[in-house]
């Protein structure tokens, strides 16, 4: 125990202003801490010692203590975690009600189940393809309206002056596109804010994040990436697609629209989280393939980054989404173009095809890719860091709607205007080709039949700066052009992360590393103008942009597939897992991935892979929440409702006990119920004494719950009389009776590995009599993480 900086000691909660000795340290695991059990009058309550912690290097006053309770820090950072959030259940509930119909179902039914599942995961891929399409087609004819109309207005001033006239249409045009996209986010759905892709993978890791996977969120997330991308912030369109591909799984996979109160009577087996979470997977693997074009890395994204639980036939109902998925952008895109039927193109960002021959890559290179990951994990570390302390800023003064939605103005006129500037003040003018690729060349000061490769990477959407950085031919760009971008966009993209606009981080990490790898490559053939080697910088552009962006994000097996699919070129995926593992290994020296910071500061309980390294000294008794709330089988009504109505508490799950008749024995357990299944059960009046006096009108089956799911209806709403407090209910046959326990002494490593592989929602706690002593949750196993200083609890805050 030399690493853990606390020790741990055991207070009981039931009495605060106890003894001296009712708390007995725990050092070393030497003494075995006392815990007391009491049980309240109606003989279902247990009060179980709750753990506390000091430090053992300071003494610690009264005056301190008072204040260690308080969290020193603002709500919402990862010194927090916060009580807001409820887990989901991918464990199935095995009660009477289920066992009875699975056992009633024929292999036939099963099968036509397993067939419904294949053609849900179509529709997935079909919509998410169709919202790809629309998002690319509307952004290509808003941006092109923008950037004509600029580049007119530029081309009228240039020789008369007034330019700054064409610097405040091109500001006004940004802020005004940005604010609308703003104002939808920041006042009608703040979930829609960022790329989306922290939430869903807390989504996948069994975390209920409110509002995340409804229809108002998908539509605020369209709309909004539209306007974030026309109003030419430093993001991407493709972040936001794996959001909204999740959003779309969530809608189809229930048959029905709870935001439109429509039902349409289909798919209502998948009426549970176990079947919605795995559909969700699919919805994001389709995001990805729609985004890059990428169907294997959309699966691999999926298993990477998102699902916690797989299985063989679950990856292939999520490669069947994202090949539709791929297919349905490319088919409807064709369309458009009017080359009906040509599939070849990629997915919304088209990185161009890499000539194999031109792009061979020698032994020699390997060490400067390694140098290129190592630049790229250090500056993606420096991105983080920066990201994390301008978060911290905005979650204590931006919290408001009306000032996120100024900061997002401000942001993209200050883009505007730092793009006007560098664009005006550059003397880079390069030749223009009749075969040009530029979409809007400015000339600007350039001489007639010249433009201004400035505004190659800043006149542009990003998307299009990129291919340009890719493929453009050397001697493109001069090394100070290069510089320059490299640095203020890097800054502009840290700035715009995290804004109230729906908006990825794919792009501008991509277009950063292109262009410090195209000038990297640039120096190289500076340093050796003999060798052949170094004669195409669009490599090093390549190889650069994957470095940056898995120094941000730190994926590396579906980014590289990903960058491998998008550019159509498998020579250069050794280099790309080459320089996307050195950038992982780099970074995490520094600081977490964005994504994972992101969640911390949003007090999630999100659970990794592993328990904390040093953590097997700690046993369930020590990690598990206490006091639990236990019902007996047969209970009155009116001492559910009152526990449920209880304001102090939020239990979702309670233990359920029997009591040996004529006996004196504590209550053992049988059973756990939930509190969604109390309301169902509340809601239709299943009563004991209506049931005997056949006053009910049919028995209640599954399907009642399935319809309930996924807003239940708060107690509150549900109104029970007097008399029928008086009632009683038997839980027996909606209570799950097989819950997973595990005895007290269990080390915490091992509860973890259950709860995580399981993907439980509460494992109960038990003596060597099975009678329950306290209830283990997704809070207090995520609770405890490896700090600077080893093994460290977080504090619970209701935020």
């Amino acid at each position: 125990m030399a690493n853990i900086t606390k020790k741990v000691s055991w207070s009981s909660r039931a009495d605060e202003s106890g003894s001296a000795g009712d708390a007995t340290p725990l050092l070393n695991g030497s003494e075995q801490p006392r815990y007391s059990r009491q049980q309240s009058a109606g003989g279902n309550m247990f009060h179980i010692g709750r753990l506390s912690t000091v430090d053992l290097e300071e003494e610690i006053t009264s005056e301190e203590d008072s204040l260690r309770g308080r969290p020193k820090e603002i709500p919402h950072n990862e010194k927090l975690l916060s009580l807001k959030f409820e887990s989901l259940d991918y464990d199935n509930i095995e009660n009477q009600l289920f066992l009875e119909e699975e056992r009633r179902m024929s292999p036939m039914n099963f099968r036509c189940l397993e067939i419904s599942r294949w053609v849900v995961c179509g529709l997935i891929g079909f919509l998410t393809g169709l919202i790809a399409c629309s998002i690319d087609i509307i952004v290509e004819k808003l941006a092109g309206y923008k950037y004509q109309a600029v580049k007119e207005n530029i081309e009228k001033f240039t020789e008369g002056g007034g330019l700054s006239v064409s610097l405040i249409l091109w500001a006004v045009l940004n802020s005004a596109f940005v604010m609308v996209g703003s104002i939808m986010v920041a006042f009608f759905e703040p979930i829609a804010a960022g790329s989306g892709i922290p939430q869903i993978k807390c989504y996948l890791n069994g975390v209920k994040i409110p509002r995340v996977v409804r229809l108002k969120t998908l539509m605020v997330k369209v709309f909004g990436v539209i306007c974030s991308v026309v109003g030419g912030l430093a993001v991407g369109k493709e972040g936001p697609m794996i959001h909204s591909g999740a959003v779309v799984a969530a809608g189809v996979s229930q048959g029905r629209s709870t935001s439109l109160k429509r039902d349409f009577k289909i798919f209502e087996y998948f009426r549970r989280d176990t079947e919605k979470r795995d559909f969700v997977s699919a919805g994001a693997a389709a995001g990805v393939s729609a985004a890059f074009g990428a169907p294997v890395g959309g699966v691999l994204f999926s298993l990477e980054e998102g699902a916690s639980f797989w299985n063989q036939m679950l990856t292939w109902r999520i490669f069947f989404a994202s090949m539709i998925s791929t297919f349905t952008l490319n088919f409807f895109l064709s369309v458009y173009h009017k080359t009906a039927g040509q599939l070849s193109s990629p997915g919304l960002i088209n990185f161009g095809r890499f000539d194999s021959e031109t792009m061979a890559y020698d032994l020699l290179e390997v060490p400067l890719f390694i140098i290129m990951g190592a630049i790229g994990g250090v500056l993606g570390a420096l991105f983080n860091i920066l990201n994390y302390w301008l978060t911290i800023f905005r979650i204590r003064y931006v919290h408001r709607p009306c000032l996120q939605v100024m900061e997002a103005m401000l942001v993209a006129a200050v883009t505007a205007t730092v793009s006007f500037t560098m664009i005006y003040f550059s003397n880079d003018c390069q030749p223009l080709d009749p075969d040009h690729a530029e979409e809007y060349p400015l000339q600007l000061f350039c001489a007639d039949g010249q433009y201004n490769a400035m505004a190659t990477a800043f006149f542009n959407t990003p998307e299009r700066s990129v291919r340009s950085l890719f493929h453009n031919q050397p001697g493109t760009y001069n090394p100070l052009t290069l510089g320059l971008f490299t640095l203020t966009y890097f800054f502009l993209a840290c700035w715009t992360y995290g804004l109230a606009v729906s908006a990825g981080v794919f792009i501008p990490s991509l277009l950063i590393g292109a262009a410090w790898g195209r000038l990297f490559g640039i120096l190289l053939a500076a340093i050796s103008p003999t060798s052949s080697i170094w004669a195409d910088p669009g490599k090093y552009a390549l190889i650069g942009a994957a470095a940056q962006l898995g120094g941000i994000v730190r994926m590396t097996l579906s980014l590289t597939v990903i960058m491998m699919e998008a550019t159509g070129n498998v020579t250069y995926g050794f280099p790309i897992m080459l320089v996307l593992m050195t950038a992982k290994i780099v970074g995490d020296y520094f600081v977490e991935g964005l994504y994972d910071i992101h969640i911390k500061l949003q007090s999630v309980p999100f659970l990794h892979w592993e328990a904390p390294a040093t953590s097997h000294w700690l046993t369930a008794r020590e990690v598990m929440s206490s006091p639990v709330t236990c019902l007996n089988r047969i209970e009155k009504v009116g001492t559910i409702v009152d526990i449920l109505s209880n304001t102090s508490t939020s239990h979702n799950g309670f233990p359920v006990v029997v009591q040996i008749t004529g006996s004196d024995e504590p209550a053992k357990l049988c059973g756990l119920i939930l509190r969604s299944q109390l309301i169902v059960l509340l809601k239709h009046k299943v009563f004991v004494e209506l049931a005997r006096s056949r006053l009910t009108q049919r028995k209640l089956q599954l399907k009642d719950f399935r319809d309930a799911y996924p807003r239940f209806p708060p107690i509150q709403s549900i109104h029970v009389s007097q008399d029928e407090r008086e009632c009683m209910m038997d839980l027996t046959e909606f209570m799950n009776a097989t819950p997973y326990t595990v005895p007290q002494e269990t080390s915490l490593p091992r509860v973890f590995k259950l709860f995580r592989a399981l993907g439980l929602r509460h494992l109960v706690v038990v003596d060597d009599e099975n009678r329950v002593v306290g209830l283990v949750t997704r809070k207090d196993l995520a609770r405890y993480h490896m700090g600077k200083h080893g093994l460290e609890e977080l504090q619970l805050a209701q935020t």
